[in-house]
């Protein structure tokens, strides 16, 4: 037994269904996803300078945007950063990193840093290359260094911005977008969307669809256990897989085939599943 199967084989998968790695082929087309998928692909296609894409911890914000890229024909250079921080200058540095540019004899002098940069979207454009920045957590960057992030949408040929923003972060990135102090940036958002928590009839979907996509029926879960991971996650995909995730070991080391809803609870009894938040009852409601 590997690290890869665990209790896998033990159902008759072919792989676990429930890690937390970013997957584009185990994603599940929720009506949310839908829409953020088709948000992200008209702002990458109509070359929208900023797309704002946001969520909560775990809702599948980067296995989107993997999907994007992965399945785009245009011609694209992509630079990624993800949880960059730092003050004037020190993003740029990022930057050049993402898309491996190199500054001339080492110098990182703002204005060298700058032009440099400068000249690789002016190349790129020359060559029929579109270029992407995604930032992912970008709810860390400070308002100066969204600011300056802003300010590479100023690079432009004739009609053409020579680079697109993708940010994705938090929902907390809305609200600093939303001040007004950044009222320049926020005009550039020409896509967004926020992606939310699924709801019960959506987790339950989600569940089964993971299983099956592993090689499963989709049935290994009891409606009544999946009923209670929804409670206990509130519906978001990263803490569905997490919870599920323990309870397919539970079943295993009890070699039971199913996932019911007395195995669930143990998990919650023992203390295993640490994001399980306390559900009201309805008098608390």
């Amino acid at each position: 037994m590997s690290s890869e199967t665990l209790y896998a084989d033990f159902f008759g998968l072919n792989e676990r269904p429930f890690t937390l790695l970013p997957d584009p082929s185990f994603l599940y087309w929720s009506s949310q996803h839908v829409r953020a998928f088709s948000v992200l692909e008209f702002g990458v296609l109509s070359r929208a300078p900023i797309t704002l894409i946001t969520g909560e911890v775990g809702a599948g914000k980067t296995t989107l945007v993997q999907h994007l890229l992965s399945r785009l024909d245009v011609d694209l250079t992509v630079g990624l950063i993800s949880n960059a921080q730092g003050g004037r200058g020190e993003l740029l540095q990022w930057v050049l990193n993402a898309f491996s540019i190199d500054l001339p004899n080492g110098q990182v002098d703002y204005v060298r840093m700058f032009q440099t940069f400068q000249d690789f979207l002016v190349s790129e454009y020359a060559d029929g290359r579109r270029v992407v920045l995604i930032i992912d957590e970008a709810q860390n960057l400070s308002v100066e260094g969204l600011e300056e992030i802003r300010m590479l949408t100023n690079v432009n040929a004739n009609k053409d911005h020579l680079i697109q923003l993708i940010l994705v972060g938090q929902p907390e990135l809305r609200d600093i977008v939303r001040k007004p102090e950044m009222r320049q940036l926020a005009q550039r958002v020409s896509a967004s969307f926020h992606l939310r928590e699924m709801d019960a009839e959506t987790v339950a979907a989600y569940i089964s669809h993971r299983l099956a996509k592993a090689g499963g029926t989709g049935n290994e879960f009891t409606p009544e256990a999946m009923r209670i991971v929804y409670e206990q996650t509130r519906g978001v995909p990263r803490l569905v897989n997490q919870f599920c995730e323990f309870a397919m070991i539970y079943a295993w080391s009890s070699e039971q085939k199913r996932v019911t809803e007395e195995l669930v609870r143990q998990v919650l009894d023992d203390g295993l599943f640490f994001s399980a938040t306390p559900v009201e009852s309805e008098e608390q409601v």
